[in-house]
């Protein structure tokens, strides 16, 4: 499974009369939020995918063109405090918005309030164990966890639960943004335990394996052809 996954800054690459050619054969699309929403609209009417998005603590509300103003991007699903299942990719997924506080403006939180946005999710996560025998594929969120890819300035520490769940839910692969990466020595992914954690800034080409279920149906499905 193939997905573009964007974060922080408008890609010239993606935003492009070439958006189709290059990535017209991928599965979906994964956000991570500072982006704004004509941006996200544009990549969801020409790829015509699953467009999957958390806001960060920059996203403003957008003014349309009927003299409105709208919180969400058309044709794409807002992933904060949700678990979600999609069938046609058998892929779950999972987000938090936002960043932690640093001067009080929307989408900021204390480190409390991420442990409970955490917390609200374990039921879900404990059902896609016992349903689909994974509690979760895609952990997506804007902030870093604490320790990883984070910096030492106040606005841009990593989320202590964020750390937490990747370590003990294991997601394959937890996307991020907020750290926008412009130094050769600042890594984009690292493994932590069994999740692959990859700073989204920009865009990414991203691959993602099979579910165990799904791996195991393929493999039998072979056989049987053979």
């Amino acid at each position: 499974m193939k997905l573009l996954c964007v974060s922080d800054t408008e890609s010239p690459v993606v935003y492009s009369h070439r958006l189709r050619e290059r990535f017209g054969s991928y599965d979906g699309v994964i956000s991570c939020g500072d982006l704004a929403y004509p941006y996200l609209e544009y990549i969801v009417s020409v790829l015509d995918r699953p467009l999957y998005y958390v806001n960060g603590n920059h996203d403003k509300v957008t003014p349309s063109a009927l003299d409105e103003t709208r919180e969400q991007p058309w044709g794409a699903t807002n992933s904060h405090r949700r678990v979600i299942y999609n069938p046609k990719l058998d892929l779950l997924i999972a987000g938090i918005e936002g960043s932690l506080v640093y001067n009080h403006k929307p989408r900021q939180y204390s480190q409390l309030q991420m442990w409970l946005m955490i917390f609200e999710m374990i039921p879900k996560l404990l059902w896609n164990k016992v349903r689909y025998g994974r509690f979760l594929d895609i952990f997506i969120s804007h902030a870093p966890p604490a320790g990883i890819h984070d910096d030492s300035d106040y606005a841009h520490r990593g989320v202590n639960a964020f750390r937490w769940l990747d370590r003990w839910f294991s997601p394959q692969i937890h996307l991020h943004g907020h750290i926008h990466l412009y130094m050769p020595t600042q890594k984009r992914e690292i493994q932590f335990h069994r999740t692959r954690i990859i700073n989204a800034f920009d865009y990414i080409e991203l691959e993602v394996e099979p579910s165990p279920k799904k791996a195991r149906l393929r493999q039998v499905n072979a056989k049987k052809r053979n």
